[in-house]
């Protein structure tokens, strides 16, 4: 019979893979951090801080946003690239990452655009510019698109130079002002991590297997989509070549059981998981916690999606609305903004969940974290515009 994880068991085991069980202080060990959720995704939009910086300080609030810039520009100990959207890992997953510069190259480089682009401004002259001038971003070329512009064209060299970063020809170098810097990948990948090489089949094993272990329990859907660097037929092979893997039944918000995966250690898991902090937690819609909206709506019960690219009239929530963590539980959801001119944060809208009495000591809490915020951005003040709090 497979073992059973109940769903609140399967709520802290999520919680405490994710790092949000404990309280987020003591030391901070920046790379381990991201070795143990295995990537932080980036994103452009600073409503309050951007994404990555708001995943990182949501684990542990010593973090501060220059320490960003130093791992992935100075000390190498992160690159970025794709998984299921621009991302920074390990540098130490370099080897294992060869196929996806391979699947991400092999697939923008069939687009006509791409073809289109390099005609344009070939490859070989950006990557020659680069290698006499040193690191480039896309504002040291001037191609321009041509014809009617449509959402998210971009002009033929940005084209190209992305095309040369998903194979891993080009490695971004650092950001500045959050502009990515592209370097030949031998100028900013150590020696020994792009010389090392494993067949595919070993790197889908590695890929599968460590998505499992930070998952701590998974569907196959949830194993594939964790990277993004496999696919599901990959996905489906491998588990049931993985005979180590341990099947387990694992109970939905609503009480229906449901089959997955878990690692060989998932009982000592089960075993040591900790009940989760009550401190409140105001959660980046980026955050890996709450990427997966499936795994969020089965474990949580919680209905969420991001609505910044759905026109204002089409949407339910907001523009930019956080979710809002309390122990094992979305207990809300926020909008806020930073307004740095006003030294403030404002809080635009807030949403408290049907099932849930939003008391004084709740709104205490909510109002703590508001300003742990607020420090970590450098404002003094915290606005409610709107009412429900």
């Amino acid at each position: 019979m497979a073992l059973r994880i109940r769903n609140r068991e399967a709520r802290w085991l999520w919680l405490q893979s994710q790092g949000l069980s404990d309280t987020p202080t003591g030391p901070l060990d920046l790379p381990e951090m991201i070795r143990r959720l295995g990537y932080v995704q980036l994103d452009t939009i600073q409503n309050v801080t951007r994404a990555h910086h708001h995943i990182l300080w949501s684990r542990n609030q010593n973090y501060r946003e220059p320490m960003f810039d130093r791992m992935l520009g100075e000390d190498r100990v992160v690159f970025e690239h794709f998984t299921h959207d621009a991302s920074v890992l390990p540098m130490e997953f370099y080897p294992m990452w060869q196929r996806q510069f391979r699947r991400l190259g092999q697939k923008v480089a069939g687009y006509a655009s791409f073809q289109k682009a390099v005609r344009e401004i070939g490859a070989e002259e950006i990557k020659a510019r680069i290698a006499e001038e040193g690191p480039l971003s896309t504002q040291a070329f001037d191609t321009k698109v041509k014809g009617k512009k449509q959402m998210w064209d971009r002009p033929p060299h940005k084209r190209v130079m992305d095309q040369l970063w998903y194979a891993g020809e080009l490695a971004t170098s650092h950001r500045q002002n959050f502009n990515k810097y592209y370097d030949l990948s031998e100028r900013v990948i150590p020696a020994h991590h792009r010389e090392t090489v494993h067949d595919d089949a070993d790197q889908i094993d590695w890929l599968c297997r460590n998505a499992l272990d930070r998952l701590a329990f998974g569907s196959h859907g949830e194993i594939q989509r964790f990277w993004d660097a496999v696919d599901a037929k990959e996905t489906r092979a491998w588990a049931q070549s993985a005979t180590d893997m341990v099947a387990v039944e694992l109970q939905s918000h609503d009480g229906q059981w449901l089959k997955a995966l878990a690692p060989p250690d998932i009982e000592r898991r089960l075993s040591q998981a900790p009940a989760p902090t009550a401190r409140l937690r105001i959660i980046n819609p980026f955050d890996p916690a709450v990427r997966d909206r499936k795994r969020l709506l089965t474990l949580f019960g919680f209905h969420y999606r991001n609505e910044m690219f759905v026109p204002a009239a089409q949407r339910q929530w907001g523009y930019y609305v956080y979710p809002i963590l309390e122990r094992d539980r979305f207990v809300g959801r926020i909008e806020i903004k930073a307004d740095r001119s006003a030294e403030c944060l404002r809080v635009t809208q807030f949403w408290p969940e049907p099932t849930v009495r939003w008391s004084n000591p709740r709104q205490d809490k909510c109002a703590a974290e508001l300003a742990r915020l607020a420090r970590l951005i450098g404002v003094r003040d915290i606005v409610w515009e709107c009412s429900g709090a």
